[in-house]
């Protein structure tokens, strides 16, 4: 944003260098509970697991991935404590650390679609070593079929690559996304423009 200067002339700041997310972070991030969004007992709970691999096919062994979704009937949480956990509550927010063969696992509930014409996700982020910076994306619903296919925001994506963008139903309540950071399959990733958002 333009400014002046003690002599009145205009001057541009410009924004810090980005530096790596890691692999410092996973002393700092993660926090007891945090990948319970809701406790596993909870009657609509879902487990939401996967494995991030880099581009040459293998698991990373320190990464962290926080989700953030609606509530079952696609509202916006308001219920506070994500960082404390109190046993019962369901925040939308979680955060989980991938173990040494770069698998993580959440118990939340599935979404609902914040609007009718959408399909319900979470939101996924990624902190990995090597990446200047988190990186975005959305797991889509295996089991979603119809929704999916009308959900304006899927359309836009490469037919080819939308597959990247499902969790794959692998159990009774339980959904598998796999997150490929490079190479062959990449996870659709997405750009957030702050200007665009302001």
């Amino acid at each position: 944003m333009p400014d002046a200067t003690e002599q009145g002339s205009p001057r541009e700041f410009l924004q810090t260098p980005s530096q790596t997310v890691g692999p410092f972070f996973g002393y700092a991030l993660p926090y007891a509970g945090g990948a319970q969004v809701a406790p596993p007992w909870h009657p609509q709970a879902i487990r939401l697991h996967g494995t991030v691999f880099d581009g040459a096919g293998e698991p990373i062994p320190d990464a962290i991935i926080e989700i953030w979704h609606a509530d079952a009937d696609g509202a916006v949480h308001t219920e506070r404590g994500s960082l404390e956990r109190d046993g019962h509550s369901v925040t939308g927010f979680g955060r989980a650390s991938v173990d040494r063969g770069g698998h993580y696992d959440f118990s939340t509930i599935k979404p609902g679609a914040t609007r009718t014409d959408a399909a319900p996700y979470a939101l996924v982020t990624v902190f990995a070593r090597g990446l200047t910076h988190h990186l975005f994306t959305r797991a889509y619903f295996g089991d979603e079929t119809v929704r999916n296919q009308g959900d304006p925001f899927l359309a836009g994506v490469d037919p080819a690559r939308r597959q990247t963008m499902i969790a794959a139903p692998d159990a009774p309540r339980s959904y598998r996304f796999d997150i490929r950071l490079q190479g062959d399959g990449e996870t659709v990733f997405l750009d957030f423009d702050a200007e665009s958002h302001a």
